[in-house]
Formats: structure tokens, sequence, C-alpha cells
């Protein structure tokens, strides 16, 4: 059983410095290891030693009962305290608790517990809760720091995060999920400290980026809020959480949860979707290389009715948009936000921007986010500009999505916000694009005007803009209409014929002198600086426009007139602005005006204003806090209409010409004079490599169509080479056939032959078999005599055998008769074994006699039907004479037919061959018109060294007079760039 334990009532009015809670107790800070004696007023530290009993009694139990039972009430006690008494907890308790993780891991159950009691001690979110805003109002807020102390202890051993980390990976909700809370808190604290920790521990990050698939939806959803925390600022943290497969789940997740319908889980993943890809080009890359971006066109398909947003969508949609913008930022390298770009062409994405941009019913501010990111998504990117110059609106007649924002931005009843992001867009539209410039452009021209005034186009906006009542009107007009003549001399002589009609009955003026009319007429600041930035833009590098500009005899006195008053902080930026398109017309000034020579300039200068005073008056503009602020980052953004001054690119131009205009100011007339010549010698010498480069792309361009027809040849060489080959397989085809068949006509012949020989053979057989015969007649003859002698010798010899037993019977026999008959019994016996052997030898020859005789026998019978059936075989033989001379004929026409066959393809291969040989021909001219177009361009390249070599040599010679001098670079970048867009061009067409 948990005991209870009842706190006396809180001491009010007590003197020190503490964090006030809800029921009016102080929190009195103790050092960074709240361990440390403080001293406090006499009245609290009773309270505070009744207050600490209850708590160190139960931490005594937590740290000595042997029972699990007992330590897990009081772990529990502890817990239900932890919430209202967090200090007190917190100094006594987080040692015990600590070893309660270490020592009690088998228990998830007091596990849990003493995970929620270090949540409740070092989250400030309970606390934040707790508090009045009467307290908040009337008390320090010291919450923060009590949390953060707590926080340092806990880290100070990093075996404690290490510990958190291994339990966070135990698969039991009460472990699990209070891990997950605590670690988010700790990483909320003392951000950098647990990151490095966590960074530094085996398997961290991959141990958290588990969290992402657990099927638990709560664990998931803090497992994402403490990837938030852990991703913050950290770049290595980030590649890891990228690399461990986080951009997948997170989309999924996503999409699961319905995308931008979803609710604030579909928030959180894309915050975290922010901190990992913001400022990280190695993971921008990996997104954009894994195909990712394809999987971001379903957030943005909206519905035709698109009333009734609820707010967590139109908070999800602006995450969506922002989240595009960061991989297409214009501060991300070049080459990453180019590829991104045409990945979102590619896929889509950009198309389904423009149908939000012109849906209807979408709020206002999604509708200004999505202006800013198709701005940013066709920035410096050919092939989307020519995509986004093709869209229109959804009316009646259709209208180009570029003509619809400009009548939204000068429309003074939208809001403020929208129509910066309008400029912001037709900026980023205009940007590297000189299509679309001389597009915008065209429409202010005499000639590409509607007369009949049924459409209205940007050109006609603008102008309306320009000289409209609004002065922001004015101001966006103005600085519209310069970036349409940006780096762009030509547009900045065509825009000289544009003439105006102010009134009825009055002649027209031109826009130029309109523009000056209103200057000097003292409108607003903001409208005046917008006109003096487009003045400044449109005549620096154009000297035709300087003229034009001069001509009017008003103007220079304007200049004059407003640099040398001295007025209010609120005129100094229209008097820098005035002072810098002085010095333009002086440093571009051509000298084709008599009255307006730079000397006489100078020298009224020198007379009205000073050059010192001059030269102050121009620092005014760098100076301005906020040229400072627009100077940052493309994208117009202003706290309010008023700080709307200046534009980012006119902070460029002021850049790059304050410091020209500076010297040019201090510079007599004989370096003027010296100066004008070497800008003659130095336009002489651009001529004339101008020409050699334009040369030398003719040639470049000849020697590349001599390649293509070189290579057109060689193509149809190894053709007609392929069929001569194709033929000399087929007539060395026909030459084997040919010679089969000779083949095959001489066996035949053969065969004809053979016939006659085998009559012959048959008769020499004849004559063999006959000489057999008779040998054979004579052995068997041979045979039956010695057969007869073998029969008489058998008769004596049993003739012999009955005499012997005779004599055998009788005893009384002489000696010389028994003797006589022994020796006579002897010799039989030796003429019977002679004669068997004979015998034996006799009848060996005899069988193979008997066995030559079968074989005669056998080659006689085959032999007679031959002898009887010689007639029959005439017959035949004359029938296949016959057919022998018939076939003997076809292979002779079919010879003769081959051989005219040879005589064509012998025929056709000569004149391949010779068609080859006027090929070689024409490839040995075309390779010797190379060389010599090489050796043309040899010389050229001699040429243009020399030119080179002089040019250095009058750069040098300028710098020493102190002219400033373009670098070659400079002048090969421009050049590069123009060829570069060319070149989109033609692949766009």
């Amino acid at each position: 059983m948990m005991s209870c334990f009842f706190l006396p009532p809180p001491v009010k009015n007590a003197g020190g410095t503490g964090i006030a809670t809800k029921n009016g107790r102080r929190h009195y800070q103790l050092g960074l290891n709240l361990g440390a004696k403080a001293e406090l007023p006499p009245a609290v530290v009773p309270y505070l030693k009744s207050l600490m009993r209850p708590i160190q009694k139960l931490c005594d139990r937590v740290a000595s009962s042997t029972l699990l039972d007992d330590r897990r009430d009081a772990v529990r006690a502890l817990k239900s305290l932890s919430k209202k008494y967090r200090l007190e907890v917190g100094i006594q308790a987080m040692e015990h608790l600590i070893h309660v993780l270490q020592t009690d891991r088998s228990d998830s159950e007091i596990i849990g517990y003493a995970l929620d009691t270090l949540y409740n001690v070092i989250s400030n979110d309970l606390e934040e809760e707790e508090q009045d805003d009467s307290e908040e109002e009337n008390l320090p807020k010291q919450v923060d720091d009590l949390g953060s102390q707590f926080t340092e202890i806990f880290i100070k051993q990093q075996e404690n995060v290490t510990l958190l980390l291994t339990l966070v990976e135990e698969f039991d909700f009460h472990v699990r999920w209070p891990g997950v809370k605590l670690l988010t808190s700790l990483l909320k604290q003392q951000g950098p400290q647990v990151q490095q920790i966590i960074l530094v521990s085996p398997m961290g990050v991959s141990r958290l980026m588990d969290l992402l698939a657990d099927s638990r939806e709560v664990i998931r959803n803090d497992g994402v809020l403490l990837l938030q925390q852990l991703t913050k600022s950290n770049a290595a943290i980030q590649k890891i959480v990228a690399f461990e497969n986080a951009f997948e789940r997170l989309l999924d997740i996503i999409t699961e949860e319905g995308n931008s319908d979803g609710g604030i889980v579909v928030e959180d993943c894309l915050l975290l979707l922010q901190n990992l890809l913001k400022n990280n080009n190695s993971n921008q890359n990996f997104f954009k290389e894994g195909s990712y971006i394809q999987r971001m066109k379903p957030w943005f398909e909206v519905g035709d009715d698109n009333c009734g947003w609820s707010a967590q969508k139109v908070t999800n949609l602006h995450l969506m948009l922002q989240l595009v913008r960061v991989l297409v930022s214009p501060t991300n390298p070049p080459g990453a936000t180019s590829s991104c770009q045409k990945a979102m062409f590619h896929c889509g994405l950009l198309q389904q921007l423009c149908t939000i941009l012109m849906a209807t019913g979408v709020p206002a501010d999604i509708l200004t986010e999505t202006i800013n990111t198709v701005s940013e998504v066709i920035r410096g990117c050919q092939m989307n500009q020519d995509y986004f110059a093709s869209v229109n609106a959804p009316s009646n007649p259709p209208r180009p999505a570029i003509v619809v924002l400009l009548m939204s931005m000068v429309n003074e009843r939208q809001p403020f916000v929208l129509r910066c992001a309008v400029l912001y867009c037709f900026q980023c539209f205009l940007y590297k694009n000189q299509k679309g410039q001389g597009e915008i452009v065209s429409t202010l021209l005499p000639s590409t005007i509607d007369a009949t005034g049924n459409s209205v186009s940007a050109g006609q906006l603008l102008c309306g803009g320009l000289f409209s009542t609004d002065s922001l009107s004015n101001w966006c007009a103005a600085v519209a209409l310069a970036h349409a003549l940006q780096e762009n001399a030509t547009l900045k002589e065509q825009l000289l014929r544009v003439q105006l009609a102010t009134s009825i009955g009055n002649p027209p003026v031109s826009l130029l002198q309109q523009c000056t009319n209103i200057l000097s007429q003292g409108s607003k600041v903001q409208t005046r600086v917008g006109l003096l930035m487009l003045l400044c833009t449109w005549l620096s590098n154009c000297s035709i426009a300087v003229t034009h500009f001069l001509h009017n005899p008003a103007n220079i006195p304007f200049l004059t007139g407003q640099i040398a008053e001295n007025l209010g902080e609120e005129e100094q930026l229209v008097q820098g602005l005035c002072a810098l398109l002085l010095g333009i017309s002086i440093y571009y000034n051509d000298n084709s005006l008599e009255n307006y020579r730079k000397e006489k300039l100078k020298q009224l200068i020198e007379k009205r204003i000073g050059r010192e005073n001059f030269i102050e008056k121009l620092g005014f503009i760098s100076k301005h806090e906020l040229y400072s602020r627009a100077a940052q980052k493309p994208q117009p953004s202003f706290s309010s209409p008023d700080h709307m001054m200046f534009d980012h690119e006119f902070t460029k131009l002021v850049k790059e010409l304050e410091g020209v205009i500076s010297k040019a100011i201090y510079k007599s007339s004989e370096e003027d004079k010296k100066e004008e010549e070497v800008k003659k010698t130095l336009e002489q010498h651009d001529n004339i490599v101008t020409h050699y480069k334009k040369v030398i792309r003719e040639q470049d361009q000849e020697l590349e169509e001599l390649k293509q027809r070189i290579n057109t040849l060689t193509s149809q060489n190894e053709q007609l080479q392929a069929t001569v080959t194709q033929q000399v397989s087929q007539i060395q085809q026909h030459k084997d056939q040919y010679n089969l068949l000779k083949v095959q006509l001489g066996k035949d012949t053969q065969h004809h032959n053979s016939h006659s020989d085998t009559f012959q053979m048959n008769g020499i057989q004849m004559e063999e078999v006959s000489k057999l015969k008779e040998e054979l007649e004579e052995w068997k003859n041979k045979h039956e005599l010695l057969q007869g002698q073998l029969r008489e010798k058998d008769c004596v010899i049993e003739k012999l055998k009955s005499s012997q037993l005779e004599m055998g019977t009788t005893e009384q026999s002489s000696q010389t008769s028994r003797s006589g008959g022994l020796e006579h019994n002897n010799e039989l016996q030796k003429e019977l074994e002679m004669l068997r052997s004979q015998i034996q030898l006799q009848s060996g020859e005899i069988s193979k006699l008997q066995i030559e005789n079968q074989k005669l026998q056998v080659m006689n019978t085959t032999a007679d039907p031959l002898l009887g059936d010689s007639g029959a075989t005439a017959a035949n033989n004359s029938e296949l004479e016959g057919r022998l001379e018939q076939e003997i004929k076809q292979l002779k026409s079919e010879v003769k037919a081959l051989s005219e066959e040879k005589e064509s393809l012998k025929q056709h291969l000569d004149s391949s061959s010779s068609t080859v040989a006027i090929l070689q021909d024409e490839k040995s001219k075309l390779q010797q018109e190379v060389a010599e177009s090489k050796k043309e361009q040899d010389d050229l390249l001699v040429l243009l060294a020399d030119q080179d070599q002089k040019l250095s040599a009058l750069k040098i010679k300028l710098k020493d007079l102190g002219v400033p001098v373009e670098d070659e670079d400079d002048i090969e970048s421009g050049d590069q760039g123009d060829e570069d867009e060319d070149g989109d061009e033609e692949e766009q067409d």
C-alpha cells in the first residue's frame, strides 16, 4: 500500500528568487548540480524540510527495500508527487531513479514509473500548462532554466543516455513510450549535447529510426517528434537519418494519413522532412535521385470545390509548398536547383502547382505561398519559364497567367503580401530569360499593340501601374519593367521607341520622357525611388539611352538641383539615386551631344554640387538600412508597404557602379581623352575579335557540315562494301555448287565404265573356278586311295592281334619262333603310327579343300546369273547411257547459266569497286579541305593571340591610368551564357 503524505501549507511572502508555481510556492535555484547549499530565507527552511521528509522516506524505500513490490510502490508514489513537487523530487530522487533503470530492467512496470517520473521532473511542458497568465506577467519566467539544469545533471553521465537508448529498443509499451518522451524532452532542453552523445553511441540513430516502423501509432507519432528534435541543426545526424530510409517511411506515413487532408501527424512528418532537407545539399541530392520528388505530386491535387478548407489542411499544404521551395531555393547550388526544377517539370509537379494558381476558392495565404513556390520552380530554368508563359487562366476569353497575375499586382485592393508574391513571380520569370524579356517588351512596341483594345497585354498593365495614383503600384511596375531590361542592351534600345498618348490633342511622348516628367512633378518618395531605379537600370551600359535622356534639357538641371539641396532624411535616398543616375549619364556618355559632354557635366558637378558632396550623396544608397535588407535574398519581403524601397537586382547594380562612378568624377579631361582613345582601340579590337570569332564559328559550322558529310559518305561506303562482300560470297556459293555438279558428273561416268570392268572380272573368275574344280577332283581321288590303303592296314592289324592271342595259349613254343614274331610285331606298329600321322595330315588338307570348295561354289552361283543375263544387262546399259546423256546436257546448260551469272556478278563487282574508288577520292578531297580549314583556323588563332597581347598591353595602360577594365573572363562568361541560352532555345524549338 502506498502511504499518503500531507504537505504543509505554502509559505507566502517569502523572500528570495525562485520559480513561481500555481499554488504560490517558489522553486529555489540550487545551482547546476542542485545539490549545493544555498542561502535561503529563514522562513523557507522549515517548510522545505517538512516538504522533503516524505520524499526522502520514499527515496530510502527505493534504495533499501529488498522486495520489488515495495520499490515499485515507492517509485509510483514519487511519480504522483513529481508533477506538483518537481524540484524536490528532482533533487532527491533522480539518482535513485537512474539506479532503478540500471538494476530493475526485468520489471517493465517499475521501469515505466521511473521513466515517467524523470519525464515529469525534466520536462517543462507540464509547468507551462499550469502557469497562470497573471503570474506570467508579474513574475519572471524561469521554467526553462530548471528543466535544462535537471537535463544537464542527467546527461553528465553519458551512460544514462546510452541506457535510455537501450530502453527505447524494448517493445513493451509501458517502457518504450515513456522512454521516447523522456529522450525528446532531453533533446529540447540540451539539444546539441544530447545529439553528440547519441551520435557517438553505437547504432544510436539507427535504434531511434525503428520507431517509425512501430505498429502503435502513439509511439510512431512521438517517434516523429523525437526525430524532429534530434535532427535540428545537425547535418551529420540528418545524413544518417536520411540514409536510414527516412524519406521512404515518412512519405508512406503522409500517404497513409491522407496527404494534405491528414491530421497533425502529416504536419509533424513535413516538419521533419524540412529539417532533413533544408541547407543540406547531400540529402537534397539523395531525395532527388531516389525519385521522391515524383511522390510529392499527389499532395497538390485539389478538387473543383475549394471552399471550407480546415485549418489543418491549410497548415499541411503550406508546409508542403515550403518543402518544394527548400529543394529549389536560390541559395542552393545552381546545379542542384536546376536538376530539381527539371525533375518537377517532368513529373508534372509544376503543372499541378499552376493548376492551384489558377483555381478558384483557394485561401489567400495558400495562393500567396503557391505563387512564391512557382516563382522559385521556374527561376532561371528556361524549360519551366517557357511552360509558365503558355499557361492560361480559365477565363472567357482565356488570358495568359502572367497577365492575370500582373492585374493583381497593380490592383491596390489586393493584399500586400500577394502583390509582393506576384512581383517575385514576374522577376523569376524574367531571370536569365531573354526570350521572356523580349515578349514583354514587344507588347509595348507600336507594331504589336492590339488596336482593337479587346485584350490587355502585360506591357499595358505595367504602363498603367507605372503611372497610376497608387505609389506601391508605381514601384512594383517600375521594378518589373526594370527586370525586363536587365542585362539586355537590345531591349533597352527598343524600349526607346515606345510612345505614350498622354491626353487627347497632345502629341505622344516617349516612355523615357514620361518617366522623367513624373519624376520632376514631386510625387511620393516610393514612386520616385521606383522610377529612378528604372532609369538607372535602363541607362546603364546603353549609350543611346543616355543620349536620349540628355537630349531633354530639363533632366540635368533637375538632377543637380535635387542633389544640391539639403533635404530631410526621407529625401536622402532620392538624392543618392539622383547622384547615381547623373553618374551613369557621365560614365556611359559617348559625347555625341556637345552641350552634355563628360567634361562639361563634371564641371557642372564641381560648380553646383562639389565632388565630395556628390560622392557623399552617392554613398547614401549603400548605407541605407533597407538597402542591406534587400541585398540579402532575391525574394522581396517587407514588413509594410512603406519599407518597399529597394530591389535585390538593383543592389547588385549599385555595388557594381558606385566605385566606377566615383573614379570617373575625379578624372581629368586628358585622362578622359586617353580613356576614350583606349576605349576606341578596345572597341576596334573587340570588333576584330568578334569578327574573328564569327569567322571561327562559321568555319566550325562548315567543319561540322563536312564531318557530317564524311560520316554519311563513310556509311554509304560501308553499305556498298557490305553489298560487295555479300555478292562475293554469293559468287563463291555458285562456284561451289558448280564444282559439286562437276564432281557428280564425273562419278556418273565412272559408274558407267565400271559395268564393263565387272564383266571382265567375271571372265577371269570362270577360268579360276574350272581349275579349282579339277584340283578338287584330284584331291578327292587321292583321298579315296588313302582310305583304301587305310582299310587294308586295319585288316592286317586285326590278323596280327588274332595270331598273338593264339601264341599266348601255347606254353611250349620254341624261342626262335617267339623272337621272330616280336620283331615282326614291332615293325608293324611303327608302320601303323606312320600311317596314322599321314592320315591326319591328309584329313587337314581335305578339310581346307572342302572350305575352298564351298567358297568357289558360292562364287559360281553368283556368277551364273550374270552370265545368263548378259542380254538384259546390255539393254539396261543402253538405257543408262541415254539417261546419262540427258543429265550431261542438263548439267551443261546449268553450267552455262552459272557462267553467265558469274559474268554479271563480275560486272556488278567492277561497278561497285569503281563507286568505292570515287567515294575514296571524295573522302581524300574532304580531308584535304578539312586540313586547309584547320590551317586557316590556326592562322586566325595566331592573329588572335597577337591581338590579345596588344589588348592586354592596352588594358595594363588603362589600369595604370585608373580606368576600370572588364576582365576577359567576364566577357567570355557573358558570351558563354548567351550561347548556352541560345542552345536552350534551339532545344525548345
